[in-house]
């Protein structure tokens, strides 16, 4: 054995895939590997995700770090929560069809995709002609991973030929066998009761598609020039057969050895058997044979342990097949062939000389494909993929200068109705229509920004007006939210949310609009809508309904109904966080969500136009804390990302990390500087809003100074490189309050500063 060793930079990797004791080949394969890899580097951590068809049904060892339900999709993100955290270097994956998730195996993507982690994957199944929900899996699998394993040559070229993957990220490595040494079958035979026989060896679990009909019809004549020949069926009927119809499958196949007369020639040995128990029913047989019936086959472990060991085989021309055994290093026999597999089985049985000299030609194969090797051909390959990880340095000072407010993308996602939702990189995805939160946010933004024609912000703020207006369901006293890109509405009554944002919109408008006439239009619809608020319980539809009865209140001094709604839900606002607050925990709800510091804005707000000292002071507490929260370790804003959202007392996750919660954030900090004049507040803006420009965990930038658009998200493999409406109205909302806010306070944050 080769004695263990060190390497250099690689300390711990993940792996995942099916893992003993579940009983298939792939749990096997994934054992082997596993413990190929910690026999081979010394001090090498291995973490196990041990995929699981039946949850509680297994006693997994130690080895196995963690069990992940098959068909639970939430798993998969909790596992990737788990290795990110764990420092596992690369996940090395083992795929196979059928036993991930989803539709044709999608959970695996959620786990990817959750990763900031090199991804190297093996696999044990390439198909020529797959269904399109499986192309659209193994295409996102490949476009995730650096490194692409296969078993065989042909593995290969249908990737490059069907999929497109560049020669440059495949690497085929054989599929692993153990080391034994090159023995005498005679020296075996007596252990299992064979003496004197001629044994011929099919091993796995039986299913119809290994071809063992063949092999019984193959008997007779086998028997009549070997008359001590004997061919043994290895391994238990697959769990997935039992399950549908029992064992009736191996009572065919033994009612066809008694009609072919050679009942006392074939033996079935009904057990799911351990890697070494195997190598010695192997090594005690003559002749390999594997009359598999699937052309495409790309793998088969059996197949490799057989040349491993050096038995000779006898084989259908399976892909596999015609790579191990080409060049004179087995027998190839056609399909469903009988006669073919009597004759080449009969004439090597017959001749001793020729059989040992096939079985050394074999072994001699199986030398190169020892677990070690696999082990240390992947490991190099793991070790080039982590080594080209791009690094992140921390720069000591690097000079960010907000942006000028640019509607350019947001003209480029409007049309006449709206402002569409969604994009596709930076083109317009009709198939998603509109919502009313997107134009009630752009209707914001025309009343926010400046520098602009004023026949350009007359146009833009009459549609999205003209949207909010269409929006609101006079029939239920709701705004609806969603709209098809025909126009035609998909609900009667939007959500809590959508109608406190719809109420935002209507009170900044009233208080912000440039044009009379749209402020006169917005004060008569707040004030013929504004009453629902009082029926909204989401803390997020109140703190936007605050916002909304804040602006108004200051467009219209007095206003009866925004005084109550700045008080009721202030109030109960001080009355959630007393309930939800611990002393690390110092928050209106048990968990995190979306768009937090909203919550702190709105009691800001109130508290500023209501002249209540405890709504201030509550909101600059909760502000602190959750800005806070929204520090890196280095020291930048780390927006909670959606992986965050709904873990109770829990402290954030890095990502995903999306742009509503940067602007949340300098708008709120934004309230605490003209509540408070103090500087600090301006600088935790700046530092929310430098996120957009770079200043961010991963170091890219997230808006396009171009043309005035801003990708989805930070995801731990990088940009969400799409470019929706609420992401470019973040952008914008946040340049906006950047742009007053220096205005208001150039000694705090000129236009350039310096960050650490």
């Amino acid at each position: 054995m080769t004695p263990a060793q060190k390497i250099p930079g690689i300390r711990h990797l993940a792996l995942i895939g099916n893992f003993l004791p579940r009983k298939c080949g792939l749990a096997t394969y994934t054992t082997d590997t596993y413990n190929a890899l910690v026999e081979r580097y010394a001090g090498l951590q291995v973490d196990v995700y041990a995929m699981d068809d039946h949850p509680g049904l297994y006693a997994y060892p130690p080895e196995v770090t963690r069990a992940i339900p098959q068909h639970d999709r939430a798993a998969y993100v909790d596992a990737a929560r788990e290795i990110e955290a764990s420092g596992a270097q690369a996940l090395w994956i083992q795929h196979e069809y059928g036993i991930y998730g989803g539709s044709a195996g999608d959970f695996l993507l959620a786990l990817t995709d959750r990763l900031s982690i090199p991804v190297i994957v093996t696999l044990h199944t390439v198909l020529e002609k797959p269904s399109a929900d499986e192309r659209r899996v193994m295409e996102a699998l490949l476009r995730r991973a650096s490194r692409v394993v296969v078993m065989a040559e042909r593995g290969r070229d249908i990737l490059k030929r069907v999929h497109g993957v560049s020669d440059s990220k495949l690497v085929m490595i054989p599929h692993g066998v153990p080391d034994r040494a090159f023995a005498d079958p005679d020296m075996f035979k007596p252990a299992f009761g064979w003496e004197g026989r001629d044994v011929i060896l099919t091993f796995g679990l039986l299913a119809p598609n290994k071809g063992i009909e063949t092999m019984i019809s193959a008997m007779p004549a086998i028997v009549a020039a070997r008359p001590e020949a004997l061919y043994v069926v290895l391994g238990a009927t697959h769990p997935n057969l039992v399950a549908n119809e029992g064992e009736a499958y191996r009572d065919r196949l033994v009612a066809l050895a008694a009609e072919k007369g050679v009942a006392d020639h074939v033996r079935f040995i009904d057990v799911f058997v351990e890697q070494d128990e195997l190598i010695d029913y192997l090594q005690a047989a003559d002749i390999y044979a594997t009359p598999y019936m699937n052309p495409a086959q790309i793998t088969s472990g059996t197949l490799s342990y057989a040349v491993g060991v050096g038995k000779a085989v006898v084989s259908t021309p399976y892909v596999h097949a015609t790579e191990i055994l080409a060049d004179g290093h087995g027998v190839l026999v056609d399909f469903c062939d009988s006669a073919g597999f009597a004759r080449e089985i009969a004439k090597l049985l017959s001749d001793k000389a020729a059989l040992i000299a096939l079985s050394a030609r074999a072994y001699a194969r199986g030398r190169t494909m020892l677990w070690p090797c696999l082990a240390e051909r992947t490991m190099a390959e793991i070790e080039t993929i982590v080594a080209a990880k791009p690094r992140r340095f921390v720069k000591a000072r690097v000079e960010l200068a907000p942006l000028k407010p640019d509607i350019s993308a947001v003209e480029r996602m409007s049309d006449s109705t709206g402002m569409l939702q969604h994009s596709i990189y930076s083109v317009p995805d009709r198939r998603h229509g509109y919502c009313i939160d997107d134009n009630a946010r752009a209707l914001i933004l025309m009343c926010r920004i400046e520098d602009i024609d004023d026949a350009v912000r007359d146009k833009w703020t009459s549609v999205y007006a003209a949207f909010v207006q269409y929006a609101w369901n006079g029939d239920k006293r709701r705004f609806r939210n969603f709209m098809n890109f025909d126009r035609t509405w998909c609900e009667d009554v939007g959500s809590e949310d959508s109608n406190g944002r719809g109420l935002w919109a209507l009170g900044v408008t009233a208080r912000d609009a440039h044009a009379q006439k749209h402020r006169d239009w917005a004060s008569a619809m707040f004030d013929s809508t504004a009453s629902i608020a009082l029926d909204l319980g989401s803390p997020r539809a109140r703190a936007f309904a605050m916002l909304a009865a804040a602006a108004m209140i200051e467009a219209h001094p007095g206003h009866p109904l925004c005084r109550t709604i700045l008080t009721r839900f202030g109030d109960e606002l001080i009355a959630l966080l007393d309930g939800a607050r611990r002393p690390e925990w110092q928050w209106f709800e048990i968990v995190l969500a979306y768009d937090n510091a909203r919550l702190p804005e709105a009691l800001l707000r109130a508290g500023q136009v209501l002249g209540r000292s405890d709504f201030v002071s509550v909101g600059l507490e909760t502000l602190e804390w959750i800005v806070e929260r929204q520090t890196s370790p280095e020291g930048r804003f780390r927006a909670v990302g959606t992986e965050s959202f709904g873990r109770p007392y829990a402290d954030p996750l890095p990502f995903d990390q999306q742009p509503l919660e940067a602007q949340a954030t300098i708008d709120a900090c934004v309230a605490a500087h003209q509540v408070t004049h103090d500087p600090h507040w301006a600088e935790e803006a700046m530092r929310a809003y430098r996120w957009y420009l770079g200043a961010n965990d991963l170091e890219m930038p997230l808006a396009s100074p171009q043309d005035g658009g801003c990708f989805d998200g930070l995801m731990p493999t990088g940009l969400n490189r799409n470019q929706g409406a609420e992401s470019i109205l973040a952008l914008q909302l946040a340049s906006c309050a950047i742009s007053a806010l220096s205005k208001s306070a150039e000694n705090v944050a000129g236009p350039k500063r310096a960050v650490a």
